[in-house]
């Protein structure tokens, strides 16, 4: 049995609800009004982006909601660093900063109509800001979670992770559900769409106070401040399969996201059961992320991420076939959950698995820019592709062929990670 160094284990035996309430509760903040602003994108374009053309509005907020990705890297690359150099607590702390200013411009700028151009300026540097605080915050987040858990527990603290990402859009997606079937369209155009940021702003203070109250897991030492670009560099190889694991990871999560898209324009289903295709993955995102962790405490991390990710794959077509086939809520639902499910587990013991691996003094920066750029490029193109995918074969199984390929590449990458559970965290 491995042991933790004993100054961790008597500084962190028994960590309280409240260290794990606090990571989770930023975390889930943070994705909750990333993935709210995709959900409400339509009308967003109209209040900020009106043009003659409906569908010109619709892309130019798409396109906005992309900004968000391209700030993802730097945002990474700054606070990860930062979260290396002055401790877990201060960069989390800073990522609530930083999202509690996008959030608040998203929900108090007037339209354009109210103030001219200076309103699309003011959204895009909020999504400026939100990009960068989510970019910087899984890193030191996930850090933290493995370094505050007690020995034999890394999974498990480790998967609420992905599953407050989960539990974030099990809650927008409820949020938009109720939204759009208790206001009319006017009322969700007029302020309807700006509630779910309101209520995400009302949480924030909760957040802070949860944060500041954090212990610190993470102390530099101040002879390898400037080492961090040095070492990364050495442990190349690993980052580099840790990119494999994360673009399987990220392709399936957007694909699920895609999915009330898909349900509307492929399948042809009334929008409020589109909707319940992304409650439907946020709820088995959080439920099966939970799980995952506490089956790689016992079982491995390899096994966790490698078997479920294949799996995925290989269910894929077979099951957007059916899925087309059928074109209705039952089907899309089950497939939407089963992949959902599938992904959670795998997702959680890599979230998991990467961090361990990483020395302590690289740990936040590394796990940054593996994510963050994993997700810039991967997360960001995704849709288009598969969209493309779509209309270039007339299949509407095509996401699949996406999906079962980059899920096996991401396979190869976890398959050549060394086994983490029993590994001596690093310092």
């Amino acid at each position: 049995m491995s042991h933790f160094p004993a100054q961790r284990d008597d500084r962190h035996r028994g960590p309280s609800k409240k260290v794990v309430a606090a990571t989770v509760a930023g975390n889930a903040l943070e994705f909750y009004d990333f993935v709210t602003y995709a959900f409400f994108a339509v009308y967003i374009g109209r209040a900020f982006f009106p043009t003659t053309d409906p569908l010109t509005s619709l892309l130019l907020s798409v396109a906005v909601f992309g900004v968000g990705f391209v700030s993802r890297p730097l945002g990474g690359v700054l606070i990860g660093a930062y979260a290396d150099r002055a401790g877990r607590r201060p960069a989390m702390l800073l990522t609530i900063g930083l999202i509690t200013v996008g959030t608040l411009g998203l929900a108090a700028t007037p339209s354009y109509a109210q103030i001219g151009v200076a309103a699309p300026v003011i959204v895009v540097l909020c999504r400026l800001v939100q990009g960068l605080a989510l970019g910087g915050e899984v890193g030191p987040s996930s850090a933290f979670l493995i370094e505050a858990a007690p020995a034999g527990r890394r999974g498990l603290f480790g998967s609420w992770q992905l599953g407050s990402q989960g539990l974030a859009t099990l809650v927008a997606g409820l949020l938009g559900l109720g939204l759009s079937a208790g206001l009319s369209p006017e009322q969700l155009q007029a302020w309807g769409w700006r509630l779910p940021f309101a209520m995400g702003l009302l949480l924030i203070p909760v957040a802070i106070y949860l944060r500041r109250a954090m212990p610190e897991t993470h102390v530099q030492r101040p002879e390898v401040v400037n080492a961090s670009w040095a070492d990364l560099r050495r442990h190349g190889r690993l980052i580099l399969l840790s990119m494999l694991v994360v673009l399987g990871g990220t392709v399936a999560t957007y694909v699920s996201s895609y999915m009330t898209t898909y349900a509307i324009t492929t399948l042809h289903l009334p929008p409020t059961t589109a909707m319940a295709a992304t409650v439907m993955v946020g709820l088995m995102t959080f439920a099966f992320s939970l799980l995952g962790g506490w089956l790689c405490d016992r079982v491995g991390r390899k096994a966790m991420m490698v078997w479920p990710r294949v799996i995925a794959s290989l269910l894929a077509y077979p099951a957007f076939v059916w899925m087309a086939g059928r074109a209705d809520a039952f089907s899309l639902l089950t497939v939407t959950g089963v992949l959902a499910a599938l992904g959670a587990v795998s997702g959680a013991a890599s979230l998991v698995a990467i961090p361990e691996l990483l020395p302590g003094r690289i740990r936040a920066l590394g796990m940054s820019v593996i994510y963050a750029i994993g997700v810039a490029i991967f997360g960001g193109s995704t849709q288009f592709v598969i969209t493309w995918l779509i209309t270039a074969s007339g299949s509407p199984a095509a996401p699949a062929v996406y999906l079962c390929a980059t899920g096996l590449i991401a396979a190869l990458g976890m398959a050549l990670l060394p086994e983490s559970r029993d590994h001596r965290l690093e310092h």
